[in-house]
C-alpha cells in the first residue's frame, strides 16, 4: 500500500459536506440501515468506535443509540472508489437498528402489487422512546 492509500479520507465536498454511509451487520450481511456522516460524525466514528451520523432532520450530531441503548459497534470502515460513500460494518447492539423496533430499516417488501411488512418487531419503540 502507498503512502496515498494510507492518507484517504472520504471526499465530504462531494456530498456538500454530507455522504450516505451504508450500515451492514457484520456478521450476517444484512443491511440495517442508510444514514448520513459530515466530517464530525466520520471523526467520532473512527475515534471511538461506535456509529455516529449527522441528522439531517435536527441539524446536529448523532451517536446511533443515544436514546435506546441500541447502540452500533464498528468492525469494518470501507470507502468506495470514488471517495464519497462510506460502508461500516457494524455489530448493531440489542439486535435492531431501526428506530421502528425492526432490525432493518428496510423492512417493507413491495410483493404481487402490495407492500408487506418483512420482518418481525425487535422492540416496542413506545417503551424505548418515551417521551
Amino acid at each position: 500500500m502507498d503512502k496515498a492509500e494510507l492518507t484517504l479520507q472520504p471526499d465530504f465536498s462531494k456530498g456538500h459536506g454530507l455522504l450516505p454511509a451504508i450500515v451492514q451487520d457484520a456478521i450476517s450481511g444484512k443491511v440495517l440501515m442508510l444514514a448520513y456522516m459530515n466530517e464530525l460524525a466520520w471523526q467520532k466514528t473512527l475515534e471511538t468506535g461506535k456509529a455516529h451520523y449527522w441528522s439531517r432532520s435536527r441539524q446536529q450530531l448523532w451517536l446511533k443509540g443515544e436514546t435506546s441503548g441500541h447502540v452500533q459497534l464498528v468492525h469494518e470502515v470501507l470507502l468506495d472508489c470514488d471517495l464519497d460513500t462510506i460502508l461500516l460494518r457494524v455489530e448493531q447492539v440489542g439486535g435492531a437498528a431501526c428506530h421502528t423496533g425492526h432490525v432493518s430499516c428496510f423492512y417493507r417488501r413491495y410483493r404481487d402489487g402490495r407492500w408487506e411488512v418483512a420482518e418481525a418487531l425487535k422492540f416496542n419503540p413506545a417503551e424505548v422512546y418515551r417521551s
